[in-house]
């Protein structure tokens, strides 16, 4: 994909997205990436990613308190957001019955991209408790979300607004562009 179609997806994706107050107050130092894996590439088998014995990856179906104080812990603003207060498409890693990490798996729908329509989804809001991060839960755990991903039928798996390309392309995410509040660079 050229980094000309991943702007016209994300504009379709996210429209008014440099607009947002919320961008156009963010500190000018602040770059941010936008990434894409065809899912069409991946083969969940291709990257072994070690974890610890007694880990576990499935949807919560916990209490909400809990998924509440685990997004606390990684990013408080994130417990603004509806899908963490259902718990809905939340898939997670879990170690020793205790939750380790979380992303929420999204679908950002159905695009135009020329001619061709594709459905596009991706991991969220990715996050790993501080007590168990260095462990490959998280990575373990985007590997995992990104197959269920694949095997709903979408064709391309997208990661909004990330600092940290380089451990998403451990599993072959690339960087399609960066952007800042004044735009994409």
């Amino acid at each position: 994909m050229t980094k000309n179609e991943a702007i016209e997806l994300f504009n379709q994706m996210h429209p008014n997205h440099f607009k947002m107050d919320y961008i156009t107050e963010m500190q000018t130092e602040e770059n941010f990436d936008e990434q894409i894996l065809n899912l069409s590439d991946f083969d969940v088998n291709s990257l072994e990613i070690p974890v610890p014995e007694g880990t576990t990856f499935g949807w919560y179906k916990g209490d909400g308190e809990k998924l509440f104080s685990a997004v606390n812990q990684v990013d408080e603003s994130w417990s603004q957001f509806d899908i963490f207060k259902t718990g809905e498409r939340v898939f997670c890693g879990f170690l020793n019955g205790e939750l380790a990490s979380f992303c929420v798996v999204e679908d950002m729908g159905t695009c135009n991209l020329g001619e061709r329509k594709i459905k596009v989804g991706g991991p969220g809001c990715v996050g790993t408790v501080p007590a168990f991060r260095r462990k490959g839960i998280g990575l373990k755990m985007v590997q995992l979300a990104t197959q269920i991903l694949k095997e709903e039928g979408y064709e391309i798996s997208w990661i909004h607004w990330t600092g940290v390309g380089k451990w998403y392309a451990r599993l072959g995410y690339q960087t399609v562009f960066t952007w800042n509040k004044h735009g994409i660079i």
